[in-house]
């Protein structure tokens, strides 16, 4: 079902005053976790709309980078992750300063 500019779709507030974007309006406007929205008061109401903000030349990944990225994100939804905690840890254990002998 597309939603023409007259349809009136009513969501809830949530209890952090979230408000789920319904999913036909999503996909007309091509938003996608993450991106942002502005919000402007309007006399009958407010008004929401997609804001595409402009990357800072060293705010963009590299294609390599992107991969990293995709990967870590996938670990994490597997559970593989180590804590903060871990890793602080794992770093102020003393190294051994020999080579590993490998099988």
């Amino acid at each position: 079902m597309k939603t023409t500019p007259t349809e009136e779709r009513v969501v809830r507030v949530g209890q952090r005053r979230q408000v789920v974007i319904p999913r036909e309006i999503l996909e007309t406007f091509k938003l996608q976790i993450g991106d942002l929205v502005a919000f402007a008061k309007q006399t009958n109401g407010v008004l929401i709309k997609p804001k595409r903000a402009a990357a800072a030349a060293d705010d963009v990944l590299t294609a390599e980078e992107s991969a990293l990225v995709k990967k870590a994100e996938h670990e994490m939804r597997q559970g593989k992750y180590v804590t903060l905690d871990q890793l602080r840890h794992d770093l102020d254990r003393p190294r051994s300063r020999g080579r590993r002998k490998t099988a």
